[in-house]
């Protein structure tokens, strides 16, 4: 595609009456989402006195629901019609959060935790709904343009939720906290309606067992080498990932040796540089074939990663954190675009519920281990291992390439 008809394409997909309404419906459920998260941890922090094992409970309920109802959430959204699905997914998650509301005001505290838990199940399977829905009518032209849009809104809450949340929180208390989740998601649940009908025919597995449909889906992922090396890819990242995401804060007292609240100025650059990127990814997307997004993703988290853990100095760690954030986008935009360019339209929810597991697992594999690990290594080999990670996933998806070639030169 040339340069010159690159916002052309990118006007037109923003007249698109399914991304205009999948946007402004992501908007609400972005704000209600970090107004519960925030809202929740100070609430529980609070409650408890900042006792450690509440405070995690919270990332339990977060990303519990991912192993357990991933793949099984992917598969119904298969068999059920898209456009249904996400909408009661958001009428039932509002539903939650009113009830839990109640039980917070006669009951106990420790109901918040539900709200958490609920919406976390729901949203297994809405989320494959919403890129079955995509497949449908974003033309395959526009799907990385759509991704990179899609993308940067994320990035966006990703440096304001944080302070929108906690400013609910602090002016408003948990009950408003959590009645304007409710209302978030009610109209959420409300924009969609206007999305396009439902193709009868997207009833797809309604005459198959479900146990059948999930082997199917295993198979067709199996049968797809892209896939299978994507597969590679999420748990060599998963893995890399996971073994840091717990030092951070160590990283900064142990190798920089400053306090801990310095933490908050590399969240702040890695944020403001998704931010940044998303928007040039927008720019750009259909210039860049998504494997070659996919890889600058990988090769910037592993030399970021590498500089981090080999810093002693606090700019040239907020430069790796910056470099990280900012092609954190072409990560993500890369792995959805390729996911949703190969695979049909019918197993667009279980190919997402194979996969992302495979990233979850792997990362809290590494998470789980990360405290016993910094006991015996230093943190300087702790951060090598896992830009060693990274790497690996580089090699992993070469083939990728000979692969996609034959698409590219097609189109």
């Amino acid at each position: 595609m040339s340069t010159a008809n690159a916002n052309p394409s990118m006007a037109s997909l923003l007249r698109n009456r399914f991304i205009q309404t999948i946007m402004t419906a992501g908007l609400f459920i972005q704000v209600g989402i970090w107004i519960r998260n925030f809202a929740i941890l100070l609430f529980v922090t609070e409650k408890t006195d900042g006792d450690a094992l509440a405070v995690s409970l919270i990332s339990v309920a977060e990303f519990a629901p991912i192993f357990i109802f991933s793949f099984i959430g992917g598969t119904f959204a298969d068999r059920w019609r898209p456009k249904r699905t996400m909408i009661w997914c958001d009428l039932l998650s509002a539903i939650s959060i009113f009830v839990i509301l109640i039980a917070l005001l006669f009951s106990t505290w420790k109901a918040v935790f539900l709200a958490t838990f609920v919406s976390a199940i729901l949203s297994q399977f809405s989320q494959p709904s919403g890129m079955k829905l995509f497949k449908v009518h974003v033309p395959g032209e526009q799907m990385q343009a759509g991704m990179s849009l899609f993308q940067t809104m994320i990035a966006v809450f990703m440096v304001i939720g944080p302070v929108v949340g906690t400013f609910v929180f602090q002016q408003f208390g948990i009950y408003v906290s959590m009645a304007l989740v409710g209302l978030a998601f009610l109209l959420s649940a409300l924009v969609l309606t206007s999305l396009p009908s439902d193709r009868t025919e997207d009833q797809v597995g309604s005459k198959a067992s479900l146990w059948n449909e999930m082997k199917q889906g295993f198979r067709y992922v199996w049968s797809r080498k892209v896939l299978v090396i994507l597969g590679g890819v999420f748990m060599t990242a998963g893995l890399g990932i996971g073994l840091i995401h717990p030092l951070g804060i160590f990283l900064v007292t142990e190798r920089l040796g400053m306090e801990e609240s310095y933490l908050q100025w590399l969240l702040a650059a890695h944020g403001a540089a998704m931010t940044i990127g998303g928007g040039m990814a927008m720019v750009f997307s259909n210039r860049v074939a998504p494997h070659i997004l996919l890889m600058l993703g990988m090769a910037s988290t592993a030399i970021g990663v590498f500089v981090m853990g080999w810093s002693t100095i606090f700019w040239l760690t907020l430069l790796a954190e910056f470099i990280i954030g900012l092609f954190m986008p072409s990560l993500h935009i890369g792995i959805n675009t390729i996911i949703m360019n190969n695979t049909e339209e019918a197993f667009v929810g279980r190919v997402n519920g194979i996969l992302t597991p495979l990233f979850m697992g792997s990362m809290v594999i590494t998470m789980s281990l990360a405290g016993l690990l910094k006991e015996q290594f230093s943190l300087l080999m702790i951060y090598q291992a896992s830009a060693a990670l990274f790497v690996i996933g580089i090699i992993v998806m070469l083939p990728m390439f000979r692969l996609l070639q034959p698409a590219k030169a097609k189109a």
